[in-house]
This record gives structure tokens, sequence and C-alpha cells, in this order.
């Protein structure tokens, strides 16, 4: 959508974009050259974008509604509009990943606070990240597009010389028309870019906008307040015009200026004028060739009749020596800001590894004693009152073995009743299966009812209370025949 944007009003952007780059492309390559350092001009050009990326940015935030710039408005705007955001993309947030998308957040809604901004970026963040990558990929085809471009009219008996001579041209102090050369085929692949990468980023603000706050509803509000606008207009024209010439105030008298005090000059008084005395000044003018008081000596020395010529330095390439020095300030402080930044990332997470690091630390367990071995039978035998045994074991505070034990003697009831054979580890599924053999239905529902309870209390914790115990026991020693 962007993208359609800048193509649909790409004179209303590329007409002041040029107006305003080329004055500041000649200027700053007009400096380059008169200080012999015209390979920055290009990197001036570079960091300037995001004031220049205002211009499609005015022209997109305005033909979105129907309503695209002049030019003339245009650069009209460029004096006043958008400048309270560029100090900082100028400075801490130009090398952002995410320029374009945070961009009309800064500019078009005043200087947005940081949790608008993380609002907007969201889950788009690394998407917009991923356009400038994209963008600075399609500026370096450009650029190198085009300098292959002039080999391709070298004739291919040539070719290996002239790549060579291009390059001891480049790489042995370049003169300066080939800088002004280089900076405008890099500015030129730049103005073909930057206003599609500023429509993407605005497209992308646009959808966080609509799909967050329903902007296209907003959209139509702002329609039908235009409309109606122009119907009170003449109306609200009117009640101003009275209004205000009922309250016009009488004109204001001028103040005259306050004359200015003058104040006498008391520096005669205190400095008097002092004649100069003739003999003073003779005096002073043979004391400066008195030869006692400035002697003068003769010395004789041997020197070589020819000298040694000093051998001249080399001329380096101002940009490869900017660049040595940059990877030598890397190198010399990028170590320690390295451990800076790992110290306060190591303080700020503290409470996330001081608590795992003290864990490491704790000291072994005792040894423990050795375990006493108990024989357990396999099968334990089933009590003669069930109901008894259930009830003493649930006062005495043992429910979950009571619960089992009436599980286990529900089981081996339905078992002898219905003939099955339970494998051993047979599950509450197989015991419900094998008791459809139970010829009478009120019999089946009951053994249902205890699975039921028991899968409650084994794998739920959700044990029953005394009534529903006792509820249940007297309607299983119905049907299975236990003493009650």
């Amino acid at each position: 959508m962007g993208g359609a944007l800048v193509r649909r009003h790409a004179r209303a952007i590329w007409l002041p974009w040029l107006t305003l780059s080329v004055p500041m492309f000649v200027l700053l390559n007009a400096l380059g050259v008169w200080l012999g350092m015209a390979g920055a001009a290009s990197l001036l050009l570079w960091w300037l974008k995001p004031v220049f990326d205002r211009i499609p940015l005015f022209v997109l935030s305005r033909a979105v509604f129907g309503e695209a710039p002049r030019v003339r408005d245009t650069l009209a705007a460029q004096w006043h509009w958008g400048w309270r955001a560029m100090p900082a993309y100028l400075l801490w947030r130009r090398l952002g990943p995410a320029r374009a998308l945070y961009l009309p957040v800064d500019v078009l809604e005043g200087g947005a606070a940081g949790p608008r901004r993380r609002v907007i970026g969201g889950s788009v963040r690394g998407t917009a990240a991923l356009l400038t990558l994209v963008c600075v990929n399609f500026e370096l085809v450009l650029t190198v597009g085009t300098f292959a471009l002039a080999l391709l009219f070298v004739p291919v008996d040539y070719l290996s010389e002239s790549a060579k001579a291009a390059w001891t041209l480049l790489s042995q102090d370049p003169p300066p028309w080939l800088w002004v050369v280089i900076n405008a085929v890099i500015w030129l692949a730049s103005s073909v870019i930057e206003p599609f990468y500023v429509g993407a980023g605005f497209g992308m603000y646009l959808d966080r906008r609509t799909r967050l706050e329903a902007w296209d509803v907003e959209i139509g509000l702002r329609r039908l307040r235009t409309r109606l606008r122009t119907t009170v207009a003449t109306l609200a024209a009117l009640v101003c015009a009275g209004v205000l010439a009922m309250a016009t105030p009488a004109p204001a008298r001028a103040a005259a200026p306050a004359a200015p005090a003058t104040q006498a000059n008391t520096l005669v008084n205190v400095f008097p004028h002092i004649e100069q005395d003739p003999a003073f000044a003779q005096a002073v003018q043979h004391t400066e060739q008195d030869p006692l008081l400035h002697p003068v000596r003769k010395q004789t020395a041997w020197v070589p009749i020819q000298k040694d010529k000093p051998k001249p330095k080399p001329a380096q390439n101002p940009v490869l020596a900017a660049i040595a020095k940059g990877f030598g300030l890397i190198g010399e402080w990028g170590l320690w800001i390295a451990l800076a930044l790992l110290l306060g990332l190591l303080l700020k997470t503290h409470r996330y590894w001081w608590p795992w690091l003290q864990g490491v630390a704790r000291p072994l367990p005792a040894p423990l004693a050795a375990a006493s071995s108990q024989v357990h039978s396999e099968v334990e035998v089933l009590p003669a009152d069930i109901v008894g045994s259930v009830r003493a074991l649930w006062q005495d505070g043992r429910r979950r073995r009571a619960l089992a034990l009436l599980y286990r003697a529900s089981v081996e009831a339905m078992v002898q009743r219905t003939g099955a054979v339970l494998v051993p580890g047979a599950t509450e599924a197989d015991c419900l299966r094998a008791a459809r053999g139970l010829p009478d239905p009120a019999d089946r529902d009951a053994f249902a009812g205890m699975v039921r309870v028991w899968q409650y209390a084994a794998y739920a914790e959700r044990l029953p209370d005394t009534e529903t115990l006792d509820t249940l026991l007297q309607r299983l020693a119905a049907r299975f025949g236990w003493a009650a």
C-alpha cells in the first residue's frame, strides 16, 4: 500500500525531494573538495536522510485522506514541520532498524512517548527491521550496478587493463572529481529507494493503527466532520464578525521611547594626559644597544654540504585513514565497553541467576540411614467385616486407604458374581467392562458409582464426605451381601 501511494503521488514527492536535496548535495561536495574530504560528503548526506524523509511522509500523510499537497505547500512546510523529532533521529535513533515504522509515530503524533512506540511497534518491529535491510540491499545493488554498467562500454580486450587502472585510481589518492562522481551515484540510488522506504513504513503504520484503533472508522468520521463544517461555516463567520464588531477596543497609544541617560566621562579626572620625556626615550634606546646587556657571540660549526632530503610520506586516503582510526578506537575501547555492558546485564538480571547460583553451592545432604526391608505379601486378604473396617479406617483419618479397601472389596465381589478373569494391573476401565456381566442392572450401577468415587479420590484428590460414604456403604452392602 505504501509503494502504491508513492507511485501515485510520485511528482508531489520527488520534485520537492530534488529541490531540497540537490542544493545540499552541491554544497556538501563543494565543501568536501575545498577541505580535501570529498568522501565525507556522501556520509553526511546519508546521515541527513531523516531530514529528507519528512518530504514523502508529509505528502503521504495528506494524500491518504484524498488531499495531496502541492509542491509549493510541501516545500513551505519543510521549514517548520516535523523538526521536533529530528534531533533524536539525527543522534541516538539514527541507526534504529525500525526507523521507517517509528518515524510516523514521532512526527505525525507530535513526539509520542515510549509506551506509544511500543504499542505501534508490537509484533511488526522485526518486519520493519527486515524492510530496512531490504532497502539497503536495493541501494547497494543500484550503486554497484551503476559502476558495473560503465564496464560494459569497455572493449573486452582492454577490460583487464581498464579494471586495473580503475582500481589504482580508486586506491591511490583518487582525484576530487572521482569522489564527486561516486557521491552522485550513491545519492541517486538513495533518492530512488528512500521514498519507497518511507512509504512502506507509513503503510505499516497505517495497518497497525487500523488493527489497533479501527482507524478506517476514524477516517470516515473525519470526512463526516468536514461535510458538517461546511454547513455551519457561514453562520459561524457571521456570529464571529458581530462579536468582534461589538468588542473592538480603542487604539492604544504608542509609548514614547525613554531617552537614554547620559553619563559624564570621568576617566580624564583619573588618568590625566602624561607627556613623554625625550631624554627617557633616548636612554632606553642606548640601553638596548649596550653590548654588556645584549652580548653577541659568533660560533663556527661543520655542516654537510649536501643535506639528506627527508623522504616524502606517501599520501594517505582520508577515508581509509578515518576507517583505520575508527577500528583502532573500537579495538582500544570496545573490550571495555563490552565488559561494562556485560556487568550491567548481570546486575540487571541478578534476580534470575543469583538464586540458582546459591543452589549450586548447597551442602551435600547427610547420608541416609539404611532402609529396613519388610516382606509384603502380594495378595492382601479382605477382612470379614468390610463395612466396619472401612468405617474404622475412615474415622481414624486414613480415608484414602478406606476407599481403596472398599474398591478392592467391590471388585472381588463383582468377579465372584461374573466369573471374569482380571489380569494383574487391570485398570478401572477393565473392571467396568467386566462388570457388564452382572445380570442385575442395579448391581452394575452400584459398582459403577464405586469406581467413579474411587477415580475422583485417586486421581483428583476429591474425597467424598461422610454422608456420601455412608450412603455408598449401605448401597454396596445391600447389593453384594456384606454385613451391615
